[in-house]
């Protein structure tokens, strides 16, 4: 359960979020990543998947699947800081954490009308397409060029640190 004031959501209080959303006429869209060190390539991606619609709903990788995805050491903050460096910015309207290695579950459970992905890919290399395209979601893709990236900001960080 969302404690009073806080952004981060539980599953089904979103699918109810949701229903409220669209009852009122507004376009949902959903963005999803693990956004350890936050840094402005994730900010200007969530301002992007924010002018696609409405409310903005962003799905923040576990602790475990981060690990999953990004490998040993990751990730840096842990999931909780993580979401609450997310649910900061006034772009996004809610956030909920997931276990999952991509969002497929969370797309047909939770059944945005837009499903945000960055420019690290292309409309054909997304990996939920299979389940936005079942469930009539539009993907779009948005946000600057991919020229900024957390495994790059830490092998700077690490060469510092070294130096």
């Amino acid at each position: 359960m969302r404690a009073a004031g806080t952004k981060i959501c539980a599953n089904n209080e979103l699918r109810d979020l949701i229903q409220k959303a669209k009852t009122a006429g507004k376009r949902v869209v959903f963005a999803n990543g693990c956004f350890d060190t936050l840094h402005v390539g994730h900010v200007r991606y969530l301002q992007g998947a924010k002018q696609a619609g409405d409310v903005l709903i962003v799905g923040v990788n576990s602790d475990e699947s981060a690990s999953r995805l990004k490998g040993d050491g990751r990730p840096i903050l842990d999931e909780q800081a993580r979401a609450q460096l997310v649910a900061a910015l006034r772009c996004v309207d809610y956030v909920v954490v997931f276990p999952d290695s991509n969002v497929e579950r969370l797309l047909e459970e939770l059944r945005p009308d837009v499903h945000a992905k960055g420019t690290d890919y292309t409309a054909e290399t997304v990996p939920e397409r299979a389940t936005a395209d079942r469930f009539g979601i539009k993907v779009a893709i948005v946000g600057d060029p991919k020229d900024h990236s957390t495994r790059e900001l830490l092998a700077s960080i690490r060469k510092d640190a070294h130096d």
